[in-house]
């Protein structure tokens, strides 16, 4: 029997209720691209970058939001974090700055429009443990 394998996420995530400024800050500060929009005014969107798509949806529960996180594995974090700096680094989450971490990831977290947490990361474990050896 075929054992089942895990592809990427596709997280649906509250946007507040501007989803104007939420698409605006997807686009312009983290370089996502949108692929879909849906209803007038726009209540649900996905937006792109590689291979990461996030459905934007309308809510303006701040709650919710502020609880929302999840992360995003890159390839070139430290590039990535200088982009996101020029960018705008004003999003970069105040307890999020890059470095590495002892679980064997280096990473910074951002905050989005409506205050989703999201954490972009690099596994960096094998240049750790060439370090401890």
């Amino acid at each position: 029997m075929k054992q089942p394998i895990l592809g990427k996420i596709s997280p649906i995530i509250p946007a507040g209720s501007d989803m104007e400024k939420a698409i605006a800050f997807y686009e312009q500060q983290l370089g996502f691209t949108t692929i879909y929009q849906e209803g007038e005014p726009v209540t649900m969107a996905i937006v792109k970058r590689d291979s990461v798509e996030i459905f934007l949806q309308n809510n303006d529960d701040k709650y919710l939001a502020e609880w929302t996180t999840f992360r995003i594995q890159v390839d070139g974090i430290e590039q990535l974090y200088q982009e996101l700096q020029t960018n705008g680094g004003q999003m970069i989450h105040p307890n999020g700055f890059l470095e590495i971490k002892p679980w064997g990831t280096k990473e910074f977290a951002i905050l989005d429009m409506a205050g989703v947490c999201i954490t972009f990361y690099e596994s960096v474990a094998n240049d750790i443990l060439k370090y401890a050896l």
